[in-house]
């Protein structure tokens, strides 16, 4: 899979390592988040890796900043994302499962890296169980998304 991997500030080198990752399970990983630890605005790289997933430039995308709740919050304002933010394996294959996320996003405050890889492999493992109910909720989502 090709996928867009973005992020702050806050986890630039928690970014290295799940590319890293990313890259040793055979995907194609671009990244377009800041490589320094220097203050930055995580919604322009949120919004970016979004517009980028929304094209179709790339399959899925992976967001990290200090929680993972602004730069999902940015992400989910681009029409067609699905961002969720998760702390667990659990809730990232669930996520992909019934929701269809096309992105995922972390905070590098929150987890460390090695249940960083371990969310990223389960959402990227993961695949949507379309149909029933799931769908159902899905085409709600879009309807609300498409009011405005």
């Amino acid at each position: 899979m090709k996928i867009v991997i973005a992020n702050d500030h806050a986890a630039p080198e928690l970014k290295f390592e799940i590319k890293e990752y990313m890259e040793s399970l055979g995907h194609e990983v671009i990244n377009i988040g800041t490589d320094s630890t220097e203050s930055c605005h995580y919604p322009e790289y949120g919004k970016k890796a979004a517009e980028m997933v929304a094209s179709g430039e790339v399959d899925l995308g992976v967001l990290i900043c200090g929680t993972g709740v602004g730069i999902s919050l940015a992400a989910n304002k681009v029409k067609g994302i699905r961002c969720g933010v998760c702390s667990d394996t659990a809730t990232a294959r669930l996520i992909r499962q019934h929701n269809n996320a096309n992105m995922i996003a972390f905070g590098a405050r929150i987890v460390g890296s090695e249940l960083a890889k371990d969310i990223v492999k389960s959402f990227l493992e993961a695949e949507f169980e379309g149909g029933g109910r799931h769908q159902t909720r899905i085409d709600m989502i879009s309807a609300i998304e498409n009011e405005r």
